[in-house]
């Protein structure tokens, strides 16, 4: 090929030149226009006007019609000028969410490279590190959703907004949008809900409570978890005092200071006949779709409420608990068919307390957590006619004995499994948690629906681990629906709570949520765990439950010194947890059943039985009987307990004895009991 000549270098120069400023002409040109498109999008920044584009959104009974909440932004937002809110607030949340607010602008370029250069190897979004103006644009404006195009929208914003806002005005406008939980969004309405007071006149550790609060509104609510508030209080005050804004005499005052009472605390836009279930499904919609969606985004919320139930349950409840005085209960009712949620008595009067005690009042089950030790049992192969020793026992824990008694030292001597589950006997259940395994439990537990965390320690058995009374009445729904747990499909793991949710705008349903089964126990198993329950209620301690003409199952439950005392039980069409106690702490009930204790057997299964036969009634359900179990072939096995579980015995252990397991389901493991192994 021959050399070019001078021309036509010089002309494939000129195009070369040509071509460059074209294309720095198109950059600058789309770049300009980019500018001009993004600061277009500021004045919809302003939550002034985000608030008139709000939308009122409704939580309504299961007929469809009933209002039971208002999803209002402008009810759950109040917007406050910059002099509104305590300087407090400001330097805490600057403290712990961008403690160089003031010196940066608007970005941090460092954390943005290093989130966009993750999220283009992860393939998605999954690395956050915003500023707080990139937060307050996030809240305001281009949402939660986590993608390359959404952060650097994000970041071309907050440049923006930092060249046209005092940093005053954009750490109160962002003080104004982000939510503090329990329906609380803004500053001003938090202060509100959660001290009774202004934006304005919050105290340090008031202050510093709230800012710790969005990082998390679930896990850090003061209500309902007060422990990691606290904490996170602390933290935060620790942060405020290594960033000079406080002195150490203050910080010590304001670690000092108690969180606020679950009975002060206001909750917005609650109203209708189930004030406490209205707070609850509030609480899981904004799990799910966020704050900034649910409160004015125009949902209609149509629940699983049964308004009919409730006011039956509520009778009830009042029937047998009359005096403000006295312990007051708290009852969920749930249809085990599809786990709709159908009346939930979370306390005595809401407006006085907003502390649900069907949802956040964990409390200790005693003896109604028995079940689940039984169904591990059940399913470790472990048969019903197998016999322990009633009386006084103490069982080795690792490093120190657990010694065990009955209830007023009844001792029966030697029982089975039937007898030890109807008459609730704790030191055969005891025994029976140590041979199954406590962390075993603890899976058959959550199997069955126990959301809460539970400890694999050995007095799981006898109900030492806190539950609350939804949880307790979902997990015996598994049992009442042939062993198959029923989950949300919308919530996943929880209580169905709501049927459908659809946009007021549009008309169009956003979500219907559908039963989820899932089976946890085989239905065979079940129908035997469910004939041992109805023997509680036929012959044990739960006889004032017992419905003429129907079928019930259930258990008892009452903790040490009588603090807390349980009935859940269920037919096949119903099933419904009662607790009773005092909310304030574990009060001893020694007298408060005219002049006797309280006791699982009393106050909550006479609530139990008012209200599932009126219930049953109002819903005409006819009589039904569980499935009968069917013939399971047992065989007797010589067993001993080693290395933390029974092994089969191998003829030279001193402390063997006899077990009956179903057919082919007896340990596999043989016990060397000649090399001294021991448990």
């Amino acid at each position: 090929m021959p050399p070019l000549t001078p021309r036509r270098r010089i002309r494939k120069l000129r195009l070369l030149v040509l071509a460059s400023f074209l294309v720095a002409v198109a950059i600058a040109a789309f770049s300009f226009g980019l500018v001009l498109a993004v600061g277009e999008q500021l004045s919809g920044l302003d939550p002034s006007h985000q608030k008139r584009l709000q939308v009122d959104g409704y939580v309504y009974a299961s007929n469809g019609h009933s209002i039971l909440a208002i999803l209002r932004g402008s009810q759950s937002r109040i917007l406050d000028s910059g002099p509104q809110i305590s300087p407090w607030l400001k330097q805490a949340i600057v403290a712990v969410e961008d403690k160089r607010f003031w010196q940066r602008r608007g970005l941090d370029l460092r954390s943005l490279l290093r989130a966009v250069w993750v999220d283009l190897r992860h393939g998605g979004g999954v690395q956050g590190g915003s500023t707080i103006t990139q937060q307050f644009v996030k809240n305001a404006l281009t949402g939660s959703q986590h993608s390359i195009v959404r952060k650097l929208k994000e970041a071309a914003l907050a440049w923006q907004i930092d060249q046209r806002w005092s940093k005053d005005r954009i750490l109160t406008d962002y003080l104004n949008t982000i939510y503090f939980g329990n329906g609380a969004y803004g500053a001003e309405r938090a202060a509100r809900t959660y001290f009774g007071v202004h934006a304005s006149q919050l105290t340090l550790s008031e202050a510093a409570l709230l800012a710790g609060i969005p990082e998390d509104p679930t896990l850090y609510d003061p209500v309902r978890h007060p422990a990691a508030a606290r904490a996170r209080r602390t933290l935060v005050l620790e942060l405020m005092l290594q960033q000079g804004l406080i002195q150490r005499s203050q910080y010590r005052r304001a670690v000092r200071e108690p969180l606020p009472k679950p009975e002060n605390v206001r909750l917005p836009g609650v109203t209708g006949a189930a004030p406490y279930f209205g707070e609850y499904v509030k609480e899981q919609l904004v799990s799910r779709f966020g704050a900034r969606r649910v409160y004015g985004g125009g949902l209609r919320v149509v629940t699983t409420i049964n308004l009919a139930l409730q006011k039956l349950a509520q009778q009830a409840v009042q029937k047998w608990l009359p005096s403000a005085a006295g312990p007051q209960a708290s009852l969920v009712a749930i249809d085990p068919q599809t786990g709709a949620v159908l009346a939930m008595v979370g306390g005595r009067d809401f407006h006085h307390s907003q502390f649900n005690l069907a949802v956040q009042g964990d409390r200790q089950s005693g003896s109604s957590f028995k079940p689940f030790v039984l169904a591990t049992a059940l399913k470790e192969g472990i048969a019903p006619e197998t016999t322990y020793k009633s009386g006084p026992v103490s069982i080795f824990i690792g490093n120190k004995f657990w010694h065990v008694h009955n209830f007023e030292d009844e001792d029966l001597g030697v029982i089975d499994l039937t007898k030890a589950i109807a008459v609730s006997d704790n030191t055969v259940f005891a025994q029976l948690t140590r041979d199954v395994g406590p962390v075993n439990v603890v899976r058959t537990a959550h199997e069955m629906g126990i959301t809460r965390p539970l400890s694999g320690v050995f007095s799981i058995g006898l109900g030492t681990q806190a539950v609350s009374p939804l949880d307790m009445a979902r997990a015996y729904g598994t049992f009442a629906d042939g062993g198959y747990r029923i989950d949300s499909s919308i919530f996943g793991d929880s209580a169905r709570v709501v049927q459908s949710i659809s946009n007021a705008s549009t008309g169009k349903i956003v979500a219907v949520d559908r039963p989820v089964r899932r089976e946890e126990l085989s239905p065979d198993l079940d129908a035997l765990l469910n004939q041992l329950l109805e023997g509680v209620v036929t012959g044990g301690t739960g006889q004032a439950a017992a419905i003429p003409g129907r079928v019930v199952a259930g258990k008892t439950g009452t903790t040490e010194n009588y603090g807390d005392a349980w009935f859940v039980g269920y037919t096949p069409q119903l099933v419904t947890a009662v607790w009773v106690g005092y909310p304030q702490g574990l009060v001893p009930m020694t007298t408060q059943f005219h002049g006797s204790p309280v006791v699982g057997g009393t106050y909550p299964a006479l609530i139990w039985k008012t209200f599932t036969q009126s219930a049953l009634d109002a819903l005409r359900a006819p009589p039904e009987s569980f499935a009968s179990p069917p013939y399971l072939p047992v065989a007797y096995r010589s067993v001993v307990y080693r290395n933390g579980q029974l092994e089969l015995a191998d003829g030279t252990c001193p402390d063997e004895r006899s077990m009956v397991y179903f057919a082919d389901r007896a340990p596999t493991h043989t016990a060397d009991c000649v090399s001294g192994s021991s448990g």
